[in-house]
């Protein structure tokens, strides 16, 4: 019960102001009157699968997005994390290249994700072509698909 009302002013916290580090949502709880350390603010960022997208203030901040990606289950995190072998940006495009025969299955872990930067994608037998609205949001998306093999 105390994560799940943890977790929902985690996200409160995070749509009314720009929460750029772990340290600041830590600081940021504690204001609110929870008691939390930063190894217990990691475990709930990878649990609500937060991710940090451009700030207006900051150089980056957390931000959420009710998606299907929440609902990943850790079978396909873990086929995602143990087929990817590269993840590279150019201009407006992101190329990920997987062991031969998977790249359908990380396309569709990318659409589950439902960034609304991601224009589409396309995959063949072991590579996944990311088209993205620009540059920058190719970069973020980049960011966001390496974030994901290290903290799933």
């Amino acid at each position: 019960m105390a994560r799940t009302i943890r977790q929902s002013k985690i996200i409160e916290i995070i749509n009314k102001q720009e929460i750029e580090t772990q340290d600041e949502l830590v600081k940021a709880l504690r204001a609110e009157g929870f008691n939390v350390t930063q190894a217990t603010i990691s475990r709930d960022i990878k649990e609500l699968c937060l991710f940090k997208i451009s700030g207006e203030k900051k150089k980056y901040r957390y931000a959420f997005v009710e998606s299907e990606y929440k609902n990943l289950n850790s079978k396909t995190n873990e086929v995602y994390r143990n087929v990817v072998l590269a993840i590279n940006q150019l201009l407006n495009q992101v190329v990920v290249k997987t062991i031969k025969g998977t790249a359908e299955a990380v396309a569709g872990v990318i659409d589950k994700m439902a960034m609304t930067t991601i224009l589409g994608c396309v995959a063949g037998q072991d590579t996944v072509l990311v088209i993205t609205t620009s540059e920058n949001d190719a970069i973020e998306v980049k960011e966001r698909l390496t974030e994901m093999l290290n903290n799933i």
